[in-house]
């Protein structure tokens, strides 16, 4: 399942300024999830350079480079440590003629790197977040080779998807990534997730969604929880496995 890794020491105070509306029943509006990144029928997405902007400031997503954010958690098995720290590159790539934020993002075990990923991601004029692909490389038999999950828009049939809606909507569910047979992840906004409490800090207001990939990973459910200004604060699975991973640190 793609791992979503965001914070920013951000604005307790807009968190429980949350309206309503934010987390709202869903709707077709134009430029809304669902309708961009639909989960049912054919997937050929539209993407228009000039429905870009330059910076990734989605209220549940931000993305400003320099800024470090450290997880901590268990693996599948659900005692294995994990730990993942991902860092805001100010790196950017161009992908389908879009500029795009560079993220590094670096999985370690016990104190070994086990995995190291390049993802891609940048704001339409909706404020959706795009998914734009990875470069992810795993360690098999002490070297690093490129993970059959990686995966770039408009290379070998594969297409963006979003990771975060710029308007939120209960039900909403749409594509995050679409390579078929390697990488097919969707999502669905659940609603308000309650109250937090990870190591970095508690939150009184949060924003779920669970992350599924019917066709590859049938019987594994993801819930994740972000906070307004801050981003994703915790995520643990809930059917399939037990991995989970919390927030304990963030760094500028």
């Amino acid at each position: 399942m793609n791992r979503l890794r965001l914070i920013g020491p951000a604005a307790v105070v807009a968190a429980v300024a949350l309206g309503c509306s934010s987390v709202s029943s869903g709707s077709s509006q134009t430029g809304s999830a669902p309708s961009l990144a639909p989960v049912h029928g054919p997937y050929h997405p539209r993407i228009d350079p000039a429905d870009f902007v330059r910076r990734v400031d989605n209220r549940w997503f931000p993305l400003k480079p320099g800024t470090g954010f450290h997880y901590r958690g268990v693996a599948e098995d659900g005692t294995t440590p994990q730990r993942d720290d991902m860092i805001v590159t100010h790196r950017t790539k161009t992908i389908l003629g879009v500029r795009c934020t560079v993220v590094r993002d670096t999985v370690s075990s016990r104190g070994r790197t086990i995995e190291r990923t390049f993802d891609w991601y940048a704001q339409d004029r909706y404020g959706n977040v795009w998914y734009m692909g990875e470069d992810s490389r795993e360690r098999v038999h002490g070297r690093f080779v490129t993970g059959d999950d990686s995966w770039q828009a408009g290379v070998n049939g594969a297409q963006p998807g979003i990771i975060m809606p710029g308007r939120p909507r209960r039900g909403d569910a749409y594509r995050q990534e679409y390579y078929p047979g390697h990488a097919m992840d969707q999502a669905r906004v659940l609603g308000k997730g309650g109250p937090v409490t990870v190591p970095y800090r508690s939150f009184k207001m949060t924003l779920a969604t669970v992350e599924t990939a019917p066709r590859l990973d049938p019987g594994v459910r993801e819930r994740k929880y972000y906070v307004a200004g801050v981003g994703d604060v915790l995520e643990r699975t809930v059917h399939g496995n037990r991995e989970r991973i919390e927030l304990v640190r963030v760094t500028r």
